[in-house]
């Protein structure tokens, strides 16, 4: 007696849900995420159990480095560099730092400014350093940072940037960002600096205790 075959068929899954279950989990994602600068050093922040936000929009982030490096090689004092979320406010605040430094600068140079994810460097070298691709200015501008030092008595280059980011946003936001190991003098001074300004006011970040890790969480500051 034979044996009875049978008929095998192939098993149709309908992936199609699936797919749109992927989309908007995607999309999620994309909108809910914040996405991180390309700093030029690597910033560890104290801890806080504050959970103040930074304003996503309007905002000076003014960075300074930690004294050593991710590898202990030496730094300085902290460097600072510094950022304006708004790419033509940052192109304006540019254009208004050359005139007063009579640096003349191309549009083309004025718009890879505008691609800065973050600047630091000394408007002597401004111009020099737009010029340079892209790879050579990631490495040139760690070695940089504004300068904080007082112009024959008057403001130095880093109160002229938050002026010149003032000038072309009265309402921006100032925020602080230093690594846990920046030098107390470092960031006093910048502090002081914003004081003389009547910037007394400003968002300090830090992470978040707890054992998270959110940069955002901050609280803000007032100087004396």
């Amino acid at each position: 007696m034979g044996k009875v075959k049978i008929k095998k068929s192939d098993i149709w899954i309908d992936m199609t849900p699936m797919s749109d279950v992927m989309t908007l989990l995607l999309t999620f994602f994309m909108l809910t995420s914040t996405f991180v600068k390309n700093e030029p050093v690597k910033v560890i922040t104290p801890g806080s159990i504050s959970e103040i936000k930074v304003p996503e929009n309007g905002v000076l982030t003014i960075l300074v480095s930690p004294e050593k490096d991710a590898s202990g090689k030496p730094t300085g004092e902290g460097q600072v560099f510094m950022s304006i979320d708004n790419t033509d406010q940052l192109g304006n605040a540019l254009s208004d730092m050359a005139g007063r430094f009579n640096v003349t600068l191309t549009p083309k140079q004025i718009e890879t400014f505008k691609t800065e994810a973050m600047f630091g460097v000394p408007m002597s070298k401004i111009s020099a350093y737009l010029q340079q691709p892209s790879a050579n200015r990631n490495k040139m501008i760690v070695s940089e940072g504004i300068p904080l030092d007082s112009i024959q008595g008057g403001m130095s280059e880093f109160q002229q940037w938050v002026d010149a980011a003032r000038t072309v946003n009265d309402k921006i936001k100032i925020a602080l960002k230093a690594d846990a190991k920046t030098p107390y003098k470092t960031i006093r001074k910048v502090m002081n600096e914003l004081q003389d300004m009547d910037e007394s006011h400003y968002f300090m970040i830090s992470q978040l205790d707890a054992g998270k890790s959110v940069e955002a969480n901050t609280y803000v500051r007032g100087g004396n």
